[in-house]
């Protein structure tokens, strides 16, 4: 099956979708992503989805998330950031294609399910909503007393921005840096820099919503 994968950086998403069944992925993002690991299209992602969409079997779209995200009220910067959900979910549904919009908690996603990576065995938390034109589910969040590494930006090096981590059962730790390796196998990726790993969707999440989709292909192209 066909999966076109907008805004899609380095490829935490269409990892995950590949791993759930889909063996045609197209990337598009208008930054190049040399570390792509699929077919990669340097574009505008409005413009190809409005060109390309209707050619693929699923539509998967992460829209810059800073508008909505928690460091825009830390930083006062979202107003500097687009706000592309609306304008990406109408031309998602102009297509007639099943599609998915991926982004953080408290973007104006409608009827979004949420996905916790703790939930499903990595050691990251890091909640995303997922708003879909088919049903899905979204996961518990039940382990948050667990250890896990928390993964913020900071540059190659990690520096200017604060890592954290839990202690099982025990306060936030704070400290300066957590090493690429270590972050990397929290969140279950292990081809990206460190700035690419710090806006990542780990796959281990799109697997998981991918899995409902190409069940909801398979079904909805069974003959009667």
């Amino acid at each position: 099956m066909k999966l076109l994968d907008l805004f899609c950086g380095a490829g935490g998403c269409a990892v995950g979708y590949h791993r759930a069944g889909f063996t045609d992925i197209v990337g598009v993002d208008i930054e190049p992503q040399p570390r792509y690991p699929f077919t990669f299209v340097q574009a505008d992602a409005l413009e190809y989805l409005a060109a390309h969409g209707r050619e693929f079997d699923a539509i998967h779209a992460s829209p810059p998330c800073q508008a909505y995200s928690v460091a825009k009220n830390i930083h006062g910067s979202g107003h500097r950031h687009p706000d592309l959900v609306g304008p990406v979910r109408e031309l998602l549904e102009a297509t007639g294609k099943p599609w998915v919009i991926e982004n953080v908690v408290g973007a104006p996603l409608e009827c979004p399910v949420e996905v916790c990576g703790l939930a499903l065995g990595l050691r990251v938390k890091r909640h995303r909503w997922f708003e879909s034109s088919v049903f899905l589910f979204g996961t518990t969040c039940r382990n948050h007393a667990s250890d896990y590494v928390i993964v913020f930006g900071g540059g190659a090096k990690g520096r200017g921005k604060t890592i954290g981590r839990t202690a099982k059962g025990g306060p936030m730790i704070r400290r300066p840096f957590v090493p690429h390796e270590e972050a990397s196998v929290a969140m279950g990726i292990d081809w990206m820099i460190r700035d690419e790993l710090s806006q990542a969707v780990p796959p281990a999440y799109t697997e998981f919503i991918g899995r409902q989709l190409i069940d909801w292909l398979t079904h909805e192209r069974a003959p009667a």
